[in-house]
């Protein structure tokens, strides 16, 4: 049975949240804040955290960095619960390494459909290709380091996920749809645009370390890896 922890102050949703997955048989524990949420995480680490942005004291969104930055809890996955509707909050979500985005009110139909996808998807991720090498670019997905030639490329948990698939597709086209749907979890065409974001990053993070035009624009149609590229 997996495991699944709520981050939610509002009692009503949290206990709406834990009585909907519990009837689909997942294990759910609820918690209004921070600290009674790290205090059993450090005794039991849970399969997937659904996460309030909006919690006393701390802020979702500072515990989703806290989370990725730590690698006990890094891969964990992560699905953000917010009231607001803004595309900067999800923006954020996301770049911070959120797996998916579910803004209330929602559906029990559509939270169970999300938790059940982001699962499927954190299985496959189980036993990735432990380690990359192209053309002087290497990635050790176990350590999450990136090296150009000796010089170190420091990317965030979902710039590293992006290089990755990347590496592994290299020389395929891969549209953003696709991107999105695979290391984002979920198909959504206004947020097409946060792949756009993460491919100009890790092309300026590349490029500080040397690593020049590898990964190529093409046009109409997405991303892929080569040797040599561009827009």
């Amino acid at each position: 049975m997996k495991l699944l922890y709520c981050v939610e102050d509002d009692s009503g949703i949290r206990e709406l949240i834990t009585i909907a997955l519990s009837t689909a048989d997942f294990e759910i524990m609820g918690f209004e804040e921070r600290d009674s949420f790290y205090a059993q995480l450090r005794k039991r680490v849970p399969d997937l955290i659904l996460l309030d942005l909006m919690l006393p004291k701390t802020d979702g969104m500072t515990i989703l960095r806290e989370l990725k930055r730590d690698e006990n809890y890094a891969d964990i996955p992560v699905i953000i619960l917010t009231a607001k509707s803004m595309e900067l909050d999800k923006v954020k979500g996301l770049e911070a390494g959120a797996d998916d985005f579910i803004t209330k009110p929602f559906g029990i139909l559509e939270l169970l459909a999300r938790v059940k996808a982001v699962l499927r998807r954190s299985v496959k991720k189980e036993t990735p290709d432990e380690f990359l090498e192209y053309n002087g670019l290497s990635l050790d997905y176990n350590k999450r380091t990136v090296y150009y030639k000796g010089a170190s490329v420091a990317l965030t948990y979902k710039e590293f996920e992006l290089l990755h698939y990347l590496m592994l597709n290299k020389g395929i086209v891969l549209s953003r749809d696709k991107i999105l749907s695979e290391i984002w979890g979920f198909d959504y065409e206004g947020e097409t645009r946060t792949v756009d974001m993460h491919i100009k990053t890790i092309r300026q993070k590349l490029n500080a370390a040397g690593c020049n035009d590898y990964i190529a624009t093409v046009r109409s149609a997405g991303y892929k890896l080569e040797e040599a590229g561009g827009e």
